[in-house]
């Protein structure tokens, strides 16, 4: 059996750690000193450092980590990080043997160009598994600092697409903040106000709001509920327009948590 542990880093990053009782993953370690403190601290080796995309929060460990646990570096293909060991695309397995997990690698450009997405089918150890980075977080998506509102939007839909049992683990704790926002845009959605609950109660707890899962983001996620009709309603509201195309209702979803 795996288990997966969120170490903090920085004011609201996880730093995902899949592991066993001997061998472990990290998914983007910005910071490596939390790392390693958490691997000594419970016997644990680092074989693999799985990364979805180059900014500094997400890499700036890698070096350091992978020189002390000579730990393979899977990564993007982009000449933006280095230490990259194995250049992932689209569809690409990766096989972990040391904790007997596959991953599959889906291309989701948006937040950044280079943007990639790991997720692990289900198997009797563990359930279906999604480390997304900062392509989709609870309650919300990743800003846009490099691609499209269409790119996101078909990111997005890849996603969705997945197994609603699949577990998603996005990089940051963005929650609360996000679904303030879901709230303003779609403020008669009752799976909405219950889960901002269930959310409240866990930080309250100092525990952390994540996973999600794809099905808990279909009901509560308006970067998921781009084709439900309180959701066109408020895009077509901030543009004055009534005929909107997918992309436009995605993309005035996204101009409006920007200026949230």
């Amino acid at each position: 059996m795996i288990a997966i542990t969120p170490i903090t880093a920085f004011n609201d990053n996880y730093h995902w750690l899949i592991h066993n009782d001997s061998s472990a993953i990290v998914i983007d370690p910005g910071d490596p000193h939390v790392v390693d403190h958490y691997l000594l601290e419970n016997s644990l080796q680092l074989v693999a450092i799985l990364i979805t995309h180059h900014h500094w929060d997400h890499i700036d460990g890698v070096e350091q980590l992978k020189t002390k646990y000579s730990a393979k570096v899977f990564g993007p293909d982009t000449h933006k990080i280095a230490n990259i060991d194995v250049t992932c695309i689209e569809a690409q397995k990766i096989y972990i043997e040391q904790l007997e997990l596959t991953f599959q690698v889906l291309s989701v450009p948006g937040h950044t160009l280079d943007h990639i997405a790991y997720f692990a089918p289900s198997t009797s150890a563990h359930f279906n598994l999604l480390f997304c980075g900062d392509t989709l977080f609870s309650g919300g998506c990743g800003r846009l600092f490099e691609g499209t509102p269409e790119q996101m939007w078909h990111s997005i839909q890849k996603l969705m697409a997945l197994p609603e049992s699949t577990q998603v683990y996005p990089a940051h704790e963005y929650t609360l903040d996000n679904l303030k926002f879901a709230q303003s845009v779609d403020p008669n959605n009752q799976e909405l106000k219950n889960y901002t609950k269930q959310v409240q109660s866990l930080r309250k707890q100092g525990q952390p709001s994540l996973p999600t899962s794809i099905g808990v983001e279909k009901q509560v996620n308006p970067f998921m509920r781009v084709l439900e009709p309180s959701i066109i309603k408020f895009a077509q509201q901030q543009g004055n327009r009534l005929h909107l195309s997918q992309n436009d209702v995605f993309a005035a979803i996204r101009h409006s948590k920007d200026k949230f």
